[in-house]
């Protein structure tokens, strides 16, 4: 484990350079440029909003605001949208990259590195926008604000653990690459991101509760929509949750990565 973070550290620059590349690369012919990265999710939140609004608005007490059900979605899909870009973008990571692994010799870990740093730029825009978004609709941020640094480092945690698992599994056996997007529209849909939490059943919920992006995203509801702390307890819970998955899919790496490159 020493070993990789001092790789990490040691390669620094490649990493820094890489993303700074895959940036200008990706928006280099695009005239609105890195707009592209948080319009997106954004037209995802007005179409839900448009369609879902009426439907739930009167089910979410609390928030005295017209565009309350669009405040609501906004926040829960910051939180998702970057775990769903981490994962998805881990998933391949090594197999997209399988010529360069085969030509250069350097630390596979700073592949992932990658793709969170590419990622926590793209979300930052998209936190920036939105709360811009919520005080033209009348809904001002506070210092509660704050809280998105533990939440998006738990997020990061969570979803490198998941994605790192699947992405190198994916690159011996391919049919994972199939399974998991199907496993996270599941995953989507069992997470309060376009239904108030309020809205589970009872009897429901201790086993949406083993999902501990419930928590994370409810985190999120709590400091974007109702400008309160999260619950501690379920942070504890995910972050448990996330140590374990991370931990797990570090020791699948190192104990992987030497046969990587002949898989591939």
């Amino acid at each position: 484990m020493t070993v990789m973070w001092k790789s990490l550290w040691q390669y620094r620059h490649f990493i820094l350079s890489s993303i700074r590349n895959e940036l200008i690369s990706r928006f280099s012919r695009s005239r609105l440029g890195g707009i592209w990265m948080i319009i997106n999710p954004l037209v995802q939140v007005a179409i839900y909003a448009l369609i879902l609004s009426n439907v739930l608005a009167a089910k979410l007490p609390g928030i005295d605001n017209k565009y309350a059900y669009a405040i609501y979605l906004t926040a829960g899909t910051i939180g998702w949208s970057l775990f769903l870009e981490i994962v998805t973008r881990c998933l391949t990571v090594f197999i997209d990259n399988g010529n360069l692994m085969k030509k250069m010799r350097f630390p596979r870990i700073t592949l992932p590195a990658i793709v969170i740093g590419s990622s926590l730029l793209n979300n930052g825009l998209l936190i920036v926008s939105a709360t811009c978004a919520f005080a033209i609709a009348g809904h001002i941020p506070n210092l509660t604000l704050l809280w998105l640094i533990p939440l998006t480092l738990l997020v990061v945690l969570l979803a490198t653990g998941v994605g790192l698992l699947f992405g190198i599994i994916n690159v011996f056996v391919r049919d994972i690459g199939q399974v998991v997007p199907i496993l996270l529209q599941i995953l989507f849909w069992f997470t309060p991101i376009v239904y108030p939490a309020t809205i589970i059943p009872k009897w429901l919920s201790p086993y949406l509760d083993l999902n501990p992006m419930i928590a994370i995203i409810n985190g999120y509801h709590n400091v974007l929509v109702y400008s309160s702390a999260p619950s501690m307890a379920s942070m504890l819970s995910s972050f448990a949750a996330a140590l374990a998955l991370l931990s797990l899919s570090l020791f699948l790496f190192r104990k992987a990565a030497p046969e990587m490159v002949d898989a591939l």
